[in-house]
């Protein structure tokens, strides 16, 4: 007969593959295409720890002028980050990719909403589950070179 601990260890060592499947499954991301960019209203984010949006609490873009005005401002805005590409452009809304120097990606994606006048926005990782704040760091940079862009 197997003793209390042995029993334990025995479940133990069964479950550890599932746990670390599960750990590396919540961890890993594929590449975002352009069928996975989210609607306009759902930029908000799901993991707070890797995500900063401007319908959960970050504060949106603001702009003046006409929505073709905006998204050139945008463009403009983005062409200044030399880590940046975009991938996606479609009437109002905009994907782009931050490639860090290590070779992580974070993912924004903008909608602008030219009757409030505002571009909401939302940078998240695309891999791992924690940015240290990264995103957050990025879209103030971003929001104060949009600000100063004409």
């Amino acid at each position: 007969m197997l003793s209390r601990q042995q029993t334990l260890a025995t479940s133990l060592h069964r479950a550890a593959p599932l746990a670390l499947a599960l750990l590396l499954g919540a961890c890993a991301s594929t590449a975002p295409d352009a069928s996975s960019a989210p609607p306009p209203d759902t930029l908000a984010c799901s993991l707070p720890s890797n995500c900063v949006s401007s319908l959960s609490g970050a504060t949106p873009l603001r702009f003046d002028g006409t929505q073709a005005k905006a998204l050139e401002r945008l463009r403009t805005t983005l062409a200044s980050f030399p880590e940046a590409r975009i991938v996606r452009a479609e009437g109002l809304a905009l994907e782009a990719l931050f490639t860090t120097p290590t070779g992580f990606q974070d993912r924004v994606d903008f909608q602008i909403n030219p009757a409030q006048q505002r571009i909401d926005y939302r940078s998240r990782s695309t891999f791992g589950l924690y940015d240290f704040g990264k995103n957050r760091s990025r879209m103030q940079l971003f929001a104060e070179r949009f600000a100063a862009t004409p």
